[in-house]
């Protein structure tokens, strides 16, 4: 696990309430998020309080114990506890468990407080896991009130106007599993075997009629059916005697029931093979830094007294994600270039420099710098001989004219070759030039031999080498300022193509959302046919059976 430097070995708090009765994520359970660098699936379990919900995270976690498991009345989990561990089945991804308090705690008292945690529970998983007792009735979708209060607690878009929002949480919201604890039902219907799935899928069949009463009851069944669309089920019998039941971390697979240990190994296959890691909007896949800071923001919005937004939260995320990243690429290129030996090949330093143009124009002065010291060395050394030879006056006779520009061109092709790679070097040349351009008149006009007409000849040349000096300046200028344009071509197409590959994640993320809120729509449109259709065939049945009735009556009677 790309984890923290150390492995948990059990579980942390990783939402608590503080002295003041709000909640809060607790530092030491975020240290060890931000540690994890790598995808996180995110499985959390909730439920009404002692149905045994700390047992199967034990059990998805490898570990007999872990998370606490109480044997009394009491509710044993306080908060939202947190347990990370190697994935068993997804190299590089890290399993993060969630055991949530027992929901509908009586000494607890406080719903508001269970809606809460519930609603984090369901923000901060891939995976829901809703854990009840005995069997899937009324009664058990009542106890998941909770799910019809999703939209009063939960907002996908910043303002409430943004749009209709009712499709997107079938985007945003995880898979949902239900595990039913101590099921003592045979799985059968109409006489006929049926599956877990399809029990629950039958619990959740809306019930036909308008009264109040129907309303309600099917109130719970719509919103199940409107959020979750893919459900799963599994069905516990119970696991021991009602003795063992009080020692169930001692308990060795050997005595538990042997259905019950086999359901437990198909529930937790399941959750490895099945349960995605976790995204939020845009498709995101949150590693576990991100997953502590989706916990404070979510957090934060309550403690402020608002509603958690899946907007917000990605606003934060992204701002956090591109604060970062522009940290790490300063650090980087900082790094990168002190460990440059100036001076540099532009090409070298175009390929240090990745985004921070003020950092990449301060390299550059420096660079330059560089290069001007260097050309500078170069030409000291290299134009030692003549400016020893014009200290002790060796040209000033006749023929010293000619003398000194032989020499004068020999060390600048000396000095050129020897500084191929600098990008000073014509400017650090063209200086020196200009500076001795005096003392070549003064060597010219000391000599002797020259002819009026020569001395013309010769100030020409030494003119036009000056302008060839300049040309050559302003070629190295152009090429420097071409180099700096295909720089910013270079950025903007990298900006353009990033974009383009945006812009086409976006569709097909797009092009994603809407078929799967078209397949979820059509299977809603395709199991209310198929209650219609039941309806109609039980009406026209019972209208049959009725006139079979009145017929058989009828033959009971004597015509006089």
């Amino acid at each position: 696990m790309a984890c923290s430097s150390r492995v948990m070995t059990a579980p942390v708090c990783l939402i608590a309430t503080d002295v003041n009765g709000l909640l809060c994520v607790r530092k030491e359970a975020k240290d060890i998020l931000e540690g994890i660098t790598e995808p996180v699936v995110v499985v959390s379990v909730v439920g009404l309080y002692r149905t045994g919900k700390s047992y199967l995270m034990n059990r998805l976690a490898g570990r007999g114990s872990g998370f606490a498991l109480g044997n009394t009345i009491e509710s044993k989990t306080k908060g939202i506890w947190m347990w990370c561990v190697p994935h068993p089945s997804k190299a590089g991804h890290t399993l993060v468990l969630l055991d949530t308090e027992g929901l509908g705690d009586v000494d607890k008292g406080d719903e508001k407080h269970d809606t809460w945690i519930f609603c984090l529970a369901l923000l901060l998983s891939s995976t829901l896991v809703y854990n009840s007792l005995g069997v899937i009735d009324n009664m058990a979708l009542e106890k998941l009130h909770y799910v019809t209060e999703l939209r009063e607690h939960i907002r996908i878009k910043t303002k409430a106007g943004d749009g209709d929002e009712s499709g997107q949480y079938v985007c945003v919201f995880p898979a949902f599993v239900w595990t039913v604890r101590d099921f003592y039902l045979e799985l059968e219907k109409e006489n006929k075997p049926i599956t877990a799935d399809q029990y629950l899928d039958g619990a959740l069949e809306l019930k036909t009629g308008d009264t109040q009463r129907i309303k309600e009851c099917n109130l719970s069944r719509r919103s199940l059916r409107d959020f979750f669309v893919k459900r799963k089920c599994f069905v516990f019998p119970r696991p021991a005697s009602t003795k063992d039941m009080k020692r169930m971390e001692e308990l060795t697979e050997v005595e538990l029931d042997p259905e019950f240990l086999q359901e437990s190994n198909m529930f937790c296959q399941y959750i490895y093979s099945s349960a995605e890691p976790k995204t939020i909007m845009e498709g995101f896949t949150v590693i576990g830094g991100d997953l502590a800071n989706l916990a404070e923001v979510y957090v934060e919005a309550i403690r402020s007294g608002s509603v958690p937004c899946l907007d917000n939260a990605v606003i934060s995320l992204s701002k956090i994600h591109n604060t970062r990243a522009v940290d790490e690429a300063l650090q980087l290129y900082v790094t990168e270039t002190k460990t440059t030996q100036f001076p540099v090949e532009p090409q070298q330093l175009s390929n240090i420099h990745m985004s921070i143009q003020t950092q990449y124009e301060a390299f550059c002065v420096q660079n330059k710098e560089a290069s001007r010291n260097v050309c500078l060395a170069v030409l000291l050394r290299v134009f030692a001989p003549l400016e020893s030879s014009v200290r002790d006056h060796h040209y000033a006779k006749s023929g010293g004219y000619q003398q000194y520009r032989h020499t004068l061109t020999q060390l600048t092709a000396s000095y050129r070759s020897q500084t191929q790679m600098q990008i000073m070097r014509e400017e650090v040349l063209s200086n020196y030039l200009s500076e001795k351009e005096e003392t070549g008149r003064l060597i010219l006009g000391t000599d002797q031999n020259l002819t009026e007409a020569l001395r013309q000849i010769e100030a020409e040349r030494q003119r036009r080498l000056i302008l060839e000096q300049q040309e050559r300046e302003r070629v190295a200028q152009r090429r420097r300022q071409q180099q700096a344009l295909k720089e910013q071509q270079r950025a903007h197409d990298e900006n353009m193509r990033q974009l383009e590959e945006t812009r086409r994640r976006e569709q097909e993320r797009i092009a994603q959302e809407n078929q799967r809120m078209m397949e979820a729509r059509l299977q809603e449109q395709e199991r209310v046919l198929q209650e219609r259709f039941q309806q109609e065939t039980a009406n026209l049945q019972r209208e049959l059976n009725r006139v079979n009735v009145s017929n058989s009556g009828g033959g009971d009677c004597c015509i006089l």
